[in-house]
């Protein structure tokens, strides 16, 4: 399967003469994840099996037969979408159902359920009334349009997981397997064990490196968490608030470029512009999350006096350095996107080659990756990649539910008139549905089924489009660490053996700029590199203080700790500060009383630390 995806991004079928269909690549992408679905996964989620039931073997070479049918027979099938016969929406019905079962299997009910509720309301959509009421469909026009239109599971959503994302899974996958991982862990802790709270500080930078390759904020918790979350608690941090540190962290790796959980090379393929504008916009807000979080577990790890990693702890900086040439393949990786402009996918197969290259010729303290170790990244690489295929593929039911009922056009309309009118309340309100929507679900399940139901209503009052989706990604991915369904949290806490609520609202807190930040760029895009180059400079530097001071509120120290009174002008400071000054007319002068507020309270703390200081 991943030698298929590399063949179609160097377009080798077309050297081969072929002329085909896209639709019959993603068909014959799906003849390989149905079967590795079945084959792998036990109808029961967690329970353990020795050999693989019968059924599921039926299952598997059922799934196997009908993409292989509709890969071969594309051409002819895609012209009878709408004459309803036979041969198109019986294996339409077969592919729906056994789609939706190897998901369920993947990922649990959730997503399930949501995407039954879509089909139900194409079936059924004239029954809802008012701004709701659909055109309803045919249960035979429904399953052959969901399986051959270009707008149903042969899809946008599934174009993208069978080629960029699987390319950099298989980056991600060779960078563990040839101890780049490893390295970039060891570089982090070299690089902050040093200082106060270095466990955290690790925590943070680690999370976020593999994160921002990781397709899932659970999978980064799990991935890191395991490591980090012990050293935080040993150096004596209470359990839920390490807990929640990593979770937090994890969950960021999804807001960072250059992969945002996949969510950036399917957010240029609905807005139509290049991967490498998305990656531009989303930095900013992305770096200011992580030095939120940077500056809160210094300023923790201050209060409570936790010190430095011990130096016996410490990897060997010589050690480290051998590792150095890892970072020639990202260096590659973003000159062929930036500076050449090539496709996501064949930026990152270049990418691959260099780091398998560079680790075979150097390797990494005594590990090598060897020619013979490829056959197995690449079949690791095809497993990773089928739970978020099999998200796509079904995700791809939900666009042609809006589609082909008209649905994304009332909910569009139904958002904005509950809004009024008003870019505030429609704001709110999009928020607590994103947050809602998004729980239980994982990064690209989330991004697809918000980009498709809320985005549209943002753009719809002049939000910016690049401003809209981000907006709903940030709300989205937030849903992994707010309470009650915080799966990101939860998974940290789980590792910590820490209360999952505490958890839940302490990574609450720990991200509190995600929750402002969204709103502050739908207002000024300068926080997204949108505009004058002065205006962004100012709305950057402005936003930096404005974090300091939320973060000193946060904690409730700086050099010494402060009562609830100084907490809440700090934070008055700090939230002034934020507010880029193009927001409104009025807002350069909110900038420069928060920015002035907050350096007298600083200087203020810091002339009375020093009188304490004298006096003692």
């Amino acid at each position: 399967m991943v030698l298929l995806a590399a063949g179609w991004a160097f377009s080798f079928q077309r050297q081969l003469g072929l002329d085909l269909y896209p639709q019959q690549y993603y068909a014959a992408i799906l003849f390989f994840v149905l079967p590795l679905a079945y084959l792998g996964l036990p109808a029961r989620k967690g329970s353990e099996r020795e050999t693989v039931p019968f059924y599921d073997i039926l299952l598997a070479l059922l799934g196997a037969g009908i993409c292989a049918y509709i890969a071969i027979l594309y051409p002819a099938l895609v012209l009878k979408i709408f004459a309803r016969t036979p041969d198109i929406w019986i294996p339409g019905l077969i592919l729906i159902f056994l789609l939706l079962e190897a998901l369920r299997r993947a990922t649990g009910w959730a997503l399930v359920i949501i995407i039954a509720c879509f089909i139900l309301y194409a079936l059924f959509g004239d029954i809802l009334p008012g701004r709701l009421q659909g055109r309803p469909q045919s249960w035979q026009l429904l399953a052959g349009y969901m399986a051959v239109d270009s707008n149903g599971i042969l899809g946008l959503p599934i174009s993208v997981a069978s080629t960029v994302v699987m390319a950099f899974i298989l980056f991600g996958v060779l960078l563990g397997l040839s101890g780049g991982s490893r390295f970039f862990t060891e570089a982090a802790t070299l690089g902050m064990g040093r200082f106060r709270g270095g466990s955290m500080k690790i925590a943070v930078l680690a999370s976020g490196l593999f994160g921002s390759i990781s397709g899932s904020a659970v999978a980064n918790v799990v991935g890191t968490g395991v490591v980090t979350i012990p050293m935080i608690k040993r150096a004596g941090y209470q359990p839920h608030r390490a807990a929640a540190i990593e979770a937090v962290a994890s969950t960021g790796g999804q807001l960072m470029p250059p992969v945002m959980g996949a969510s950036a090379f399917l957010m240029a393929e609905f807005l139509a512009i290049p991967y490498s504008n998305i990656v531009l916009a989303a930095l900013v807000p992305a770096l200011l999350y992580y030095l939120a979080l940077f500056m809160q577990a210094d300023l923790e790890a201050a209060r409570l006096g936790i010190k430095a990693i011990p130096k016996k702890d410490m990897p060997a900086p010589r050690k480290v350095l051998l590792g150095v040439h890892f970072s020639l393949a990202f260096a590659v990786l973003i000159y062929l996107l930036f500076w050449k402009g090539y496709q996501a996918e064949r930026a990152a197969l270049w990418g691959a080659g260099v780091l398998v290259i560079s680790a075979w010729l150097f390797g990494y303290q005594g590990v090598r990756l060897r020619l013979s170790q490829l056959f197995g990244a690449l079949a690791n690489a095809g497993h990773a990649v089928v739970e978020i295929l099999l998200i796509s593929a079904a995700s791809g039911v939900v666009i042609g539910v809006l589609n082909v009922t008209g649905l994304s056009f009332n909910l569009t309309y139904l958002l904005v008139q509950i809004g009024g009118g008003n870019v505030f309340a429609l704001l709110g309100l999009s928020a607590v549905v994103c947050i809602i929507l998004g729980m239980g679900l994982p990064t690209l399940g989330v991004y697809v089924l918000l980009a498709a139901l809320v985005a549209p209503a943002l753009i719809e009052v002049g939000i910016n489009p690049i401003a809209a989706h981000l907006f709903v990604l940030y709300f989205g991915m937030m849903s992994m660490i707010t309470p009650p369904i915080a799966l990101a949290a939860f998974a940290a806490a789980a590792i910590a053996k820490a209360p999952a609520m505490a958890t839940g609202w302490a990574a609450v807190r720990f991200g509190w700029l995600a929750y402002l930040i969204p709103l502050l760029f739908v207002f000024s895009p300068t926080l997204l590199l949108i505009g004058e180059t002065t205006e962004i400079a100012v709305a950057v530097l402005t936003a930096v203080f404005g974090v300091w001071f939320v973060s000193i509120a946060m904690a409730g120290f700086l050099v010494r700790p402060f009562g609830l009174l100084r907490r809440l002008v700090f934070a008055a400071a700090g939230l002034l500060s934020l507010i880029p000054a193009s927001a409104f007319p009025a807002a350069s002068q909110t900038d420069i009383i928060g920015i002035l507020l907050g350096l007298l309270l600083v200087g203020y703390e810091f002339f009375r630390a020093r009188q304490q200081k004298e006096s003692t």
